[in-house]
């Protein structure tokens, strides 16, 4: 099996996000993907040797499989997250089935959205912020190394990029202002649902 990058072209003229800063970003998941398949062909070939009582390449294979979630992940995680972005975003309407959900679990929408952006979103360090959906509850969690902090039993609903790769190129330092755009990005109806999928 092998993974296939998807075309975010779409989000060309997102407001906040220069063409220059996407393209870049683009590029850098397509590495991902592409780094995903090569693990897997050499995975997929030590394994046969392996099962066939040749432990030559053991070590090299358990490093490789360790590396294996980095790069899925990362693959995975920026598919998620330019989805639930758009140049023309839906709102979330009071009535959405995640707004009540987020109304029950932070207050407010809006204590929501400075508990995601400001709080967890300004952590000092490198990784993605992400509202999650596990077991009966709603969560806010920050995932470091692609493979550092994801909970086992979560769903991701939302998902933003804090690397620096995700806003230097158009705001320096000033990941504010870049989180501020993202989050006039958000397209709703994709959170919708995801969490209307995951809650069924």
């Amino acid at each position: 099996m092998a993974y296939e990058a998807q075309n975010f072209d779409h989000l060309w003229g997102t407001p906040g996000f220069s063409e220059t800063m996407l393209k870049n970003h683009f590029t850098l998941y397509q590495g991902y993907v592409k780094n995903v398949n090569t693990l897997l062909e050499k995975m997929n070939a030590m394994r046969l040797e392996v099962v066939g009582g040749d432990s030559t390449h053991k070590e090299e294979s358990a490093e490789l499989h360790r590396r294996y979630g980095w790069e899925y992940n990362g693959m995975k995680l920026h598919e998620l997250y330019f989805e639930n972005m758009s140049k023309a975003p839906s709102a979330l309407s009071s009535e959405n089935a995640v707004a009540k959900a987020l109304a029950d679990r932070f207050g407010s929408y809006e204590a929501f959205q400075d508990h995601f952006s400001k709080n967890v979103g300004m952590f000092r360090g490198i990784g993605w912020v992400t509202l999650v959906q596990r077991e009966d509850t709603l969560g806010v969690i920050w995932i470091g190394e692609h493979d550092e902090g994801l909970l086992a039993n979560s769903r991701i609903l939302l998902v933003m990029d804090v690397f620096e790769h995700a806003y230097m190129t158009d705001y320096g330092i000033k990941r504010a202002d870049y989180i501020a755009a993202f989050m006039n990005a958000i397209d709703w109806n994709v959170v919708e649902e995801r969490f209307t999928h995951v809650t069924k």
